[in-house]
């Protein structure tokens, strides 16, 4: 099979992309939905194509090969022991969170979230008939992380869950140990259930670091978490639809299980192909992919931190950049960055206009064009 190319411009145009035809035929370099401009991995593409041969698409049922691919994975990288029972499919993370809300508590009950967030997190209580409370992110040595001490000021009564986001969604953090072990006593404590969207936990770009499951820290906390995880990020097979909940507690997964019932539809059956092939063969792909994305990451920092107005803080995981535009008072961000030919995802759809979220997984070329625009247009927008 081919070797890994990320400098290889792909074509995206006449696909349906839902990326790429945001902006038409307009110059506007789409920088926005957390999909990269990738090819997945050629084992993948080689399993797709096997299975489609076969030529019978009907009813599939989860294979017990991708629930043991999942397990293995979990107890390698995370020392996470999970059994086969505790996995429950979903045909997507976002549906999951949604789920999540439904499951635990009663209609009026709150739901805590930090903000800025993936706006899903922001959605899905409304949806649910929940009542939302949010808790600020703050900054700690460079970092974006939860006040743990306003997120346990803000609980009520009546809170009974917490979505959580690790890598952090738009911020790039990744939790540490310590971290994490004072959000679960503050979980355990108040008696809520955490659910934690760890969908870019293989996309850990700083040296050093680990993803750390919540639930894999101990028994206690494992009994009130829903863990939500896909390879759909990490190998850019979002369009087929395959993520996964770990519920280890057997009344919390009954209850999540109960309310998708009838709603929420079955992974279809190239989504578990492409997720079995992903988990068996994608690794080594994973690592090269990482080290382009290291390097995207470092340019942009770089460059970024160099334009009068806009910052960047570290990037610790994903491929997201949280970008803070407040320095260069613009009226409208968003806009005001289309119009320079640069699409990205505005801070307000996360809780908070001051910021831009750019997504540089995407190639050099590309990166580097954005990164032109972007300058100019500031260097144009700034009094002489």
């Amino acid at each position: 099979m081919s070797s890994a190319n990320f400098d290889r411009p792909i074509d995206r145009s006449n696909t349906h992309s839902t990326k790429w035809d945001r902006y038409g035929k307009d110059d506007v370099l789409p920088m926005w939905i957390a999909d990269t401009d990738f090819a997945s991995p050629p084992a993948i593409a080689e399993a797709l194509k096997q299975r489609i041969e076969h030529g019978v698409f009907g009813y599939t049922r989860e294979p017990e090969q991708l629930q043991q691919l999942v397990r293995e994975r979990l107890q390698r990288l995370y020392d996470w022991q999970v059994e086969a029972e505790s996995l429950v499919w979903l045909p997507g993370l976002v549906c999951g969170l949604n789920l999540a809300c439904r499951a635990v508590g009663e209609n009026g009950s709150t739901v805590m979230a930090p903000k800025p967030v993936y706006p899903p997190f922001l959605s899905a209580p409304k949806l649910s008939q929940r009542e939302l409370i949010t808790v600020p992110l703050c900054e700690h040595e460079n970092r974006w992380i939860i006040d743990f001490v306003e997120l346990e000021a803000s609980i009520t009564p009546e809170t009974k869950i917490l979505l959580f986001c690790n890598p952090h969604n738009p911020g790039g953090t990744v939790y540490r140990r310590r971290e994490l072990e004072i959000l679960a006593e503050i979980v355990i404590r108040h008696d809520l259930v955490i659910c934690s969207d760890e969908i870019h936990c293989d996309l850990i770009l700083e040296e050093g670091l680990e993803h750390i499951p919540v639930a894999s820290l101990s028994d206690e906390i494992a009994a009130r978490t829903i863990t939500l995880m896909a390879p759909s990020k990490t190998y850019n097979i979002a369009g087929l639809g395959c993520s996964f909940a770990v519920i280890e507690d057997p009344q919390l997964r009954r209850r999540f299980k109960e309310v998708r019932r009838g709603i929420v539809p079955d992974v279809n059956l190239l989504g578990f192909t492409a997720a079995i092939a992903a988990y068996q063969d994608g690794d080594s792909w994973n690592q090269k992919q990482l080290d382009y994305l290291r390097q995207n990451r470092d340019l942009l920092t770089q460059e970024i931190n160099k334009i009068p107005g806009l910052k960047l803080r570290p990037v610790e995981a994903t491929y997201l950049a949280w970008i803070d535009v407040s320095g260069a008072k613009l009226e409208n961000p968003a806009r005001f960055f289309e119009e320079a030919g640069v699409g990205m995802s505005p801070g307000r759809d996360f809780g908070d206009d001051r910021f831009m979220r750019l997504n540089f997984g995407c190639t050099r070329q590309t990166l580097e064009e954005a990164i032109r625009r972007i300058r100019q247009a500031i260097l144009n927008h700034l009094p002489a």
